[in-house]
């Protein structure tokens, strides 16, 4: 009943009160403390930089990395790469990719590609680690590894400042190709190895949406690369005014360019051809930035090149009238 006392559970039990007491406990104190000092980007578990220092020291300690078959391991930019597959890493020693280490797995049976492979690496003094399958089969997506992989090291890339004074310093005037939007990286290789055929001083790309100097483009660019500076702009439009204001022509690529090459005049002038892709072309603001537009003449009834195949036409019509000059 209301207001009945004696019942069970209706008496308060010595001086206890409803509501909050006095302090509490300590936890605002403790709320208000000082944590310290943020810790390093490198030490906290969630931040970039940390997954690349890790990265950077499992390639340090020759500890492989993922990745599928005949292709690049994870993310291609700033950390090592694994090439697994008895083709794709035969090719890559050949063309002197500097590959530091080798994995073959536990019970793999040996061909020509396995043989030649292990070969080279202990001729050029490439780590041979002998590794469980698992190791291999976890940087797979399909497990197709063929019980090979090859180790890739990042690739350092020069400052464009560097690259245009280096440039400069090799004598004669620069010439320099720069990739818009161009993200195959067999293009870039492709590139790499027309611009080091035709007497060209040095690579340029974006530092994003561009293709990067991966295990593939070394493979495609024959191991010029390993020769051949490749420097990376974090703004391509700012880089390529920049070398305007230093006397670079900036020379962009199309197929509906107002200049054709066989008009072109000024292929003994310190030069930086600008090539995009083959679908989009050459971005608004970096077509803004070029002091002509180039086209190449074509008979056929083909509307485009590859972008590694037009930069190898100009490229090969500049060292010619170089040559002449």
């Amino acid at each position: 009943m209301a207001g009945n006392s004696s019942r069970r559970g209706a008496v308060r039990k010595g001086e206890a009160k409803k509501g909050a007491t006095v302090g509490s406990g300590g936890q605002r104190r403790r709320g208000l403390e000082a944590r310290g000092a943020t810790p390093p980007a490198e030490e906290r578990t969630k931040h970039a930089a940390h997954r690349r220092a890790k990265a950077a020291q499992s390639a340090k300690q020759g500890r492989p990395s993922s990745g599928g078959r005949g292709r690049p391991a994870g993310k291609p930019v700033d950390g090592p790469e694994t090439v697994l597959g008895r083709n794709p890493v035969v090719e890559c020693l050949r063309a002197g990719v500097p590959a530091t280490a080798l994995y073959i797995a536990v019970g793999t049976e040996a061909d020509e590609r396995l043989d030649e492979s292990i070969k080279y690496a202990s001729e050029h003094g490439i780590a041979i680690l002998e590794v469980p399958r698992t190791d291999l089969d976890k940087m797979s997506n399909n497990g197709l590894h063929q019980g090979v992989g090859l180790q890739v090291p990042p690739y350092v890339y020069a400052h464009p400042d560097d690259l245009l004074s280096r440039s400069r310093a090799a004598g004669g005037a620069p010439l320099l190709v720069a990739l818009d939007n161009v993200t195959d990286p067999r293009n870039l290789g492709a590139v790499i190895r027309s611009v080091a055929a035709f007497g060209g001083h040095g690579v340029l790309i974006p530092q994003r949406r561009s293709a990067s100097v991966t295990a593939v483009a070394w493979r495609t660019s024959a191991g010029t690369a390993a020769r051949l500076p490749v420097a990376r702009a974090t703004n391509l439009t700012r880089t390529l005014k920049d070398w305007a204001g230093k006397g670079v022509l900036v020379v962009g690529l199309d197929a509906e360019g107002e200049t054709s090459l066989d008009d072109f005049v000024q292929a003994t002038e310190p030069v930086v051809i600008v090539v995009g892709s083959e679908g989009k072309g050459l971005s608004r603001l970096v077509r803004e930035s070029c002091d002509t537009i180039l086209s190449v003449p074509m008979a056929g009834p083909v509307e485009s090149l590859n972008a590694s195949v037009a930069t190898g036409v100009v490229l090969a019509e500049i060292a010619r009238r170089r040559r002449q000059a």
